[in-house]
């Protein structure tokens, strides 16, 4: 079944029963990003009905001990599932981590039979659930569609949390070495870089999960000022070759920090819905997105972001927005394998 297919508005024959409407709705929520792909989610069904779980074997240990990046990826997961309701013209209503004693219940997503029109912008956002990509490089210098800036803002602001962007050379500046140190500490942990490389399958791997070598660069792009991608290659030379278009170095992008009030894991779950409802806004305006967590997996690191450049909110995602015209192509596990 093909969920980006039938015309929006209509519920396509696939999801005419409860059943089938959380099938279509799981298999738009799989398109979500995650943290190293790793897709640390399963779905159950209820009576009109879809529960998100945490896959918390999936989990980065290393990492991601506390699971706030896990908790992310299901936040993403969370917002796509709730986009896919409303193109089928349900209303959801969901209850993020409604069991204490289930707590890796990230949420519950109740729907009527009741249906109303979706509006354009929904179907908007429907309809680059399968076309957003995680960039991994740096940027054209064509700048960003007018407004839009202002926009992301706002779609940030609808889910609890806030897109501070860095709009000064010095806090691009700041922002950018503590990124750089980060992935250079990380490189000199062995037992990081071994975790790091399970997420990272070879050429002609079968594997669905994991960032393959056609999602990343085989020579990292150098920005100005300098955001290193992490290194998924590990020396094997894997990756998309060079586009050859551009200056170099090339550009950063917008460079913006997603941050929340509090640091709990319901605000990890908003912030995830956050920056996915961020990304399908950006992609339908043609808009790209590079994410970098390095530095928010260091203690020391995370908190001078917190305190020199959020005024002291929590930093949950770094953020660059940009043109490119590098495609890249990901993998996801189908629906029987998070459908249980």
């Amino acid at each position: 079944m093909n969920v980006f297919w039938a015309p929006s508005g209509e519920l396509p024959k696939e999801a005419s029963s409860p059943e089938e409407i959380s099938r279509f709705v799981v298999e738009a929520a799989v398109h979500a990003p995650s943290v190293n792909n790793t897709q640390p989610w399963w779905f159950s069904t209820g009576d009109h009905e879809v529960s998100v779980h945490a896959d918390v074997e999936r989990r980065l240990r290393i990492a991601d001990p506390d699971g706030r990046e896990m908790m992310i990826s299901c936040g993403a997961a969370l917002f796509t599932a709730r986009v896919a309701l409303r193109y089928l013209g349900f209303v959801p209503k969901v209850h993020i981590l409604p069991d204490p004693d289930l707590p890796n219940l990230v949420a519950r997503i109740g729907y009527s039979g009741d249906q109303t029109p979706t509006v354009d912008y929904e179907r908007q956002l429907f309809a680059e659930v399968p076309r957003r990509r995680t960039h991994r490089g740096g940027f054209d210098a064509e700048p960003l569609p007018a407004g839009l800036i202002s926009a992301l803002r706002d779609e940030a602001s609808r889910e609890k949390a806030t897109l501070r962007i860095m709009a000064e050379e010095g806090q691009r500046g700041a922002l950018a070495a503590v990124v750089e140190a980060a992935d250079y500490a990380l490189r000199l942990d062995a037992a990081r870089v071994r975790e790091q490389s399970r997420w990272a399958p070879p050429p002609g791997s079968p594997r669905r999960d994991g960032v393959p070598p056609t999602a990343y660069p085989a020579r990292p792009d150098r920005t100005e000022p300098s955001f290193p991608s992490r290194d998924f290659a590990h020396g094997h030379g894997w990756g998309l070759p060079p586009s050859g278009m551009g200056t170099v170095p090339r550009s950063a992008g917008v460079v913006a920090v997603l941050t929340t009030s509090a640091d709990r894991p319901d605000d990890w779950v908003n912030a995830g819905q956050a920056l996915q409802r961020v990304l399908l806004l950006a992609s339908s305006s043609g808009a790209t997105a590079a994410l970098h967590s390095q530095p928010l997996e260091v203690t020391e690191l995370r908190g001078f972001i917190a305190a020199v450049l959020c005024d002291g909110a929590y930093p949950q995602m770094v953020v660059r927005l940009g043109t490119t015209g590098q495609a890249s192509v990901s993998v996801r596990r189908r629906v029987d394998e998070v459908l249980l």
